[in-house]
């Protein structure tokens, strides 16, 4: 029986290795994707990388530029993670299985931040262009909407997890839904709504280059209109600032989740 079950697992497994294979040799007939040609020319895009993508003196005198925009690219981040978690934890509040007040408002918050965060904020990016244009505006409502849908559920998890013994226990008491998610809840999840919102400042700076690019401000733009203008060396310098900081903020984080976990 035991035999059995490992042959039918072996195999299905060699039944989907089959169907991923034609899938990817039937998506590179389509493309007309040269599987070989691709693989023979990373050497030389190595080569071009090492002999034009690195910064030189005059780049260099472009580093206040590019050292504002980050600015701008970091506060737009950290703005849009704040404050979508706010709003984010009354939304989980009102979701979660412990804390809900109805079955109707869990199902409507868990819906909302599904929707939220299951678009892309590249997409968020693109829907918001047709209202605000390219400003920073769009950028901000891009990664706030993506924020809050991800905050959201990352949060009703988090409630979820927390044991319910308590909250019965105030509730026997007659405490008040206030007196119960302040008194309660709340503090017993502030460790892990704080690590959350510490990763999602480290997803949106990481986000906040692409969305630039499709608003046309912060870093991200600064890195199109250098690459695009042939700038390659000042473009260089945006990376390895973008890298710089996204390493410093990860370092940053994790001491600070050392400190509250």
């Amino acid at each position: 029986m035991q035999s059995d079950f490992f042959a039918k697992k072996r195999r299905n497994s060699i039944l989907l290795v089959a169907i991923l294979i034609g899938i990817t040799y039937g998506a590179m007939m389509i493309t007309e994707y040269d599987a070989a040609k691709g693989f023979a020319s990373i050497p030389k895009a190595f080569e071009w990388g090492i002999t034009n993508f690195y910064p030189n003196v005059e780049s260099l005198e472009k580093l206040p530029n590019i050292w504002e925009k980050l600015q701008e690219t970091l506060l737009i981040s950290i703005a849009s993670a704040t404050i979508a978690a706010f709003f984010a934890l009354l939304f989980a509040i009102f979701g979660s299985e412990t804390t809900k007040i109805n079955r109707f408002f869990s199902v409507a918050c868990r819906g909302i931040a599904t929707l939220f965060r299951n678009i892309d904020v590249a997409a968020w990016a693109m829907i918001l262009l047709f209202s605000f244009g390219q400003s920073a505006l769009t950028g901000y409502f891009a990664l706030f909407f993506v924020s809050f849908g991800f905050l959201t559920r990352a949060f009703m998890e988090t409630i979820d997890e927390v044991g319910s013994s308590s909250v019965e226990a105030l509730r026997a008491t007659g405490a008040s839904y206030f007196s119960i998610v302040m008194h309660s809840v709340i503090p017993s999840c502030i460790p892990q709504i704080l690590s959350w919102i510490l990763f999602m400042v480290e997803t949106n700076i990481r986000s906040a280059t692409l969305v630039g690019i499709l608003t046309g401000t912060g870093i991200g733009f600064s890195f199109d209109l250098y690459y695009k203008s042939l700038n390659y060396n000042a473009a260089s310098l945006v990376v390895l600032t973008i890298i710089v900081s996204i390493l410093t903020i990860e370092y940053l984080s994790n001491y600070v989740r050392r400190v509250i976990l």
